[in-house]
């Protein structure tokens, strides 16, 4: 699908002391190592080689906030986002925010945040039968505390390198970046210092 904007961005838009609670929230929650695909789901534990595996394609610690006074702030930016850039994507849910934290190593490489198939009855009658249609990627700290951590867009797939996207408007502390969720996007590896994010997903019905 061809698109004139791979993503539209909010400059520092949120304030600190906003981004300062959510930070305080996502610390206080347990936090655990980020899973990928149908790794979450299963009941029995990871083995060595498993964890292995996953850590080749994501490495990072989460933890899952639900507080409506984090989506009351972010919604009118989708909302904004997906009619400037031209993408009037319906939809109509967001999934629970995933705040992250990734330390010196940590990284997650290419991927997509939508899966090809709708979500099924597990998920909830809010959720069963939709899929993720706008994914929002919040800055909650200032870029002189790590380095490394960058968000990038690739224009076809997770291979073509030579077409990266070097998502520079990612940086400032309570910077808002929104973007299809079927765009290949990674965060490289931080070097220095923590990064912290947070991270939503928007649903709505499949495409026609």
């Amino acid at each position: 699908m061809n698109l004139n904007y791979q993503y539209w961005y909010f400059d520092g838009a949120l304030p600190n002391r906003w981004c300062d609670f959510v930070l305080k929230a996502g610390l206080g929650v347990e936090r655990h190592q980020a899973y990928i695909g149908e790794m979450g789901d299963r009941k029995e534990e990871l083995t060595n080689k498993d964890i292995e595996a996953l850590h080749k394609k994501r490495h990072s610690d989460i933890s899952w906030l639900n507080e409506q006074w984090i989506y009351r702030m972010i919604h009118p930016f989708v909302d904004i986002a997906n009619r400037n850039a031209g993408w009037n994507y319906d939809w109509d849910w967001t999934e629970s925010a995933q705040f992250t934290e990734y330390k010196p190593g940590q990284f997650y490489g290419w991927h997509q945040d939508c899966l090809p198939i709708k979500y099924d009855d597990k998920k909830g009658p809010n959720q069963s039968g939709k899929m993720r249609k706008l994914s929002c990627s919040i800055l909650l700290n200032h870029p002189e505390e790590y380095e490394g951590g960058n968000l990038e867009f690739s224009l076809f797939n997770n291979n073509l390198d030579n077409k990266t996207i070097i998502c520079k408007e990612a940086r400032k502390k309570g910077s808002i970046i929104v973007f299809p969720s079927f765009c290949w996007h990674q965060v490289t590896e931080v070097t220095r210092g923590v990064r912290y994010s947070l991270v939503t997903w928007h649903l709505g019905q499949p495409w026609k």
